[in-house]
């Protein structure tokens, strides 16, 4: 994972001028991503963001003539934030830049590979907590009723949407199902969310019959491969990719007449909301949805809450 000469990521462009003493910043790169992908095993997905973060500082930063990590100070770190928003990069990722900034210091600072952590006392972003966007029960009936069930990829495509309301995992965890992790007769699919954190859900009745209708009826005949593990697959007969299921969900889109923006995440959302608007508890909603925190959650509680006042508004007469 070293960064390479003329590589172009992120923002920058590196001019390899690698340092001739100290330690020279493709050194402490790769040191870092071994330590977080041997030691720590975290997610790919996680593992992908510390490493686009990170090239794109330390590319910042060669091409400033700084080739020694132990040559940053706080004003390189905070050089490097103000660029990113000079070039109006969201909250959101100039926050996760520093938290990726963060661990890299604290990494090479514990393994005393540098003296000093730059990124001590560092201000995080206050990010703005926006509400995210939930499907309505109406929306949702039309999404789900848009794959053709008398073709193998409608089969599939509606599991997979079936699946995704029915159990609100994210969709990295969706194309990352196997066969065996689903138990039909059990009710229930078992996944591995962030950090590698194994968790059980439940399935309801017609996500049930959606699955076993794609694996009875289409599965076989579309992965070709008797070897292949994936619940889920493309037409090669591979498993299906997450920018795979982004083409499909959009199709589906279009075709339920659903004009506002609709990624994957939102039938997460729309699952959580439409439970906590039901009556479910929020510890449960927690638990299936993998939140290690509970603060994450209770953002669907102000979801409902909105959603509860706006049909009070709208249909109460002395509203």
């Amino acid at each position: 994972m070293t960064a390479d000469c003329g590589i172009v990521s992120g923002e920058f462009t590196i001019d390899c001028g690698y340092a001739k003493r100290g330690l020279a910043v493709d050194v402490a790169l790769d040191a870092f991503m071994q330590y977080v992908t041997v030691e720590r095993a975290l997610a790919r997905n996680t593992l992908e963001s510390y490493e686009r973060d990170l090239r794109a500082y330390l590319q910042f930063l060669l091409q400033r003539g700084m080739n020694d990590i132990g040559q940053t100070d706080r004003t390189s770190v905070v050089l490097y934030l103000q660029a990113l928003q000079d070039k109006g990069r969201a909250t959101a990722t100039i926050s996760r830049s520093v938290a990726s900034l963060r661990a890299f210091y604290s990494f090479l600072t514990r393994e005393q590979m540098i003296a000093l952590d730059p990124t001590a006392h560092l201000d995080t972003p206050r990010l703005e907590r926006r509400l995210p966007r939930v499907l309505t029960a109406a929306e949702v009936e039309r999404l789900l009723a848009s794959p053709n069930p008398a073709t193998r990829a409608g089969l599939r495509d509606r599991a997979m949407l079936e699946l995704l309301y029915a159990t609100g995992i994210r969709v990295s965890e969706l194309v990352s199902l196997r066969v065996t992790d689903v138990n039909l007769s059990a009710a229930f699919l078992q996944c591995y969310g962030k950090g590698s954190k194994e968790r059980i859900v439940p399935l309801g009745r017609l996500a049930r019959d959606a699955v076993s209708d794609y694996l009875l009826r289409a599965r076989t005949a579309m992965a070709r491969d008797g070897q292949e593990s994936a619940l889920f697959v493309n037409h090669l007969g591979d498993r299906l990719t997450r920018q795979g299921f982004w083409k499909i969900i959009k199709k589906y889109a279009q075709r339920a007449s659903i004009t506002s923006h609709l990624t994957p995440h939102t039938l997460r959302h729309s699952f959580a909301t439409h439970l906590l608007d039901n009556g479910a508890d929020l510890r449960a909603v927690q638990e299936m949805l993998g939140h290690a925190d509970i603060s994450t959650t209770q953002i669907y509680t102000h979801v409902s809450r909105t959603r509860l006042q706006d049909a009070y508004a709208s249909s109460h007469p002395r509203a």
